[in-house]
């Protein structure tokens, strides 16, 4: 009979001799371009902030990153291309927030966030800002939200359960009015429509909505993260606002396939840490609001799997309907 010790051995041996394909692999790849499917339009705050990443990211592995917008449904469409493309490292998802809302949203997406996409690494997070047009003549959010307590109004996003969409009907629920849905395909096209009038107000990310807000088109009234924003110093929180629970958490940052071998998205996640760090790549981002969020893939589909469970609640609770 062998020994305890014997067996041990043998077991180790077993499972090294099991992970070398998968680390060479890794230490292999990529040989070849990458896909790159970013589910909202150019321009859009996942957009901007995922080709800062991606074009570090490309120069550090060797190989061409190909990004491709798919925007639409909340960036159901675009998530939908990668949870089904092959899980060999060469396809990945740029996302945000709204992936967590999308079985909430989209229950009848042709895939699951959480079980068919699988964390790589966060970018970080970016404040979502409450703008709206200075022809209103709203100064401050509880302007804003006194107008939608007397008046019907509509609020603009990117898509439905879209992070743009989540953010305005968690400040509309705390709030305690109601409004009018206006999705779009992409921020920028949602911005505009607010800019112009059309709508009154939209919850966006920050880095689409500066431009507007220096060129005197757009006027901010809040941000939805706990702490203001360096970049909108002066503006107040949802919550110093006086309306809790009205935060949201907009990460940005990358998936891929669930079955991609773990010794691949071990490696881009290092990678993507090493990119994250450059001084270049901490500059442009600290210029779009990004607040650094390094966690492992694991802690981010735990996150992941948390949200989706808070955001189907809230839905339940609120009654919310999505079309």
């Amino acid at each position: 009979m062998p020994t305890r010790r014997e067996v041990l051995k043998w077991a180790v041996t077993t499972l090294a001799a099991s992970m070398l394909p998968q680390y060479a692999m890794a230490q292999q790849w990529p040989t070849k371009p990458i896909r790159a499917i970013v589910p909202f339009s150019p321009g859009s705050t996942t957009d901007v902030i995922g080709r800062i990443v991606l074009e570090a990211l490309s120069a550090s592995l060797g190989q061409p990153i190909i990004v491709e917008n798919r925007g639409g449904a909340g960036g159901t469409i675009g998530s939908a291309l990668v949870a089904r493309a092959e899980p060999d490292g060469y396809t990945i998802l740029i996302h945000a927030a709204a992936h967590s809302a999308a079985p909430a949203a989209y229950p009848n997406a042709p895939y699951h966030a959480g079980r068919d996409l699988s964390g790589v690494a966060l970018f970080g997070v970016v404040p979502n800002v409450t703008v709206i047009a200075p022809a209103k003549g709203i100064k401050t959010l509880k302007e804003l939200v006194s107008m939608a307590q007397k008046n019907s109004i509509s609020f603009s996003s990117a898509g439905i359960g879209s992070a743009t969409h989540w953010a305005a009907e968690r400040l509309r629920l705390s709030a305690g009015f109601n409004a009018v849905h206006v999705p779009f395909k992409g921020g920028p096209e949602a911005l505009t429509d607010v800019a112009t009038g059309r709508v009154e107000f939209m919850c966006s990310g920050i880095t689409s909505a500066l431009p507007f807000i220096r060129a005197g088109r757009l006027i901010p009234l809040a941000v939805s993260t706990r702490q203001r924003s360096s970049l909108l110093p002066d503006i107040p929180t949802t919550i110093e606002a006086g309306y809790p629970d009205s935060d949201y958490a907009f990460w940005n940052g990358m998936l891929m396939p669930a079955k991609t071998p773990p010794a691949i998205v071990n490696r881009l996640h290092a990678e993507t840490l090493k990119v994250l760090q450059l001084p270049d790549v901490v500059e442009k981002l600290k210029r779009q609001g990004i607040e650094p969020m390094p966690i492992s893939p694991i802690e981010m589909d735990a996150m992941i799997a948390k949200e989706i469970t808070n955001n189907l609640a809230i839905v339940k609770a609120a009654g919310l309907k999505f079309n």
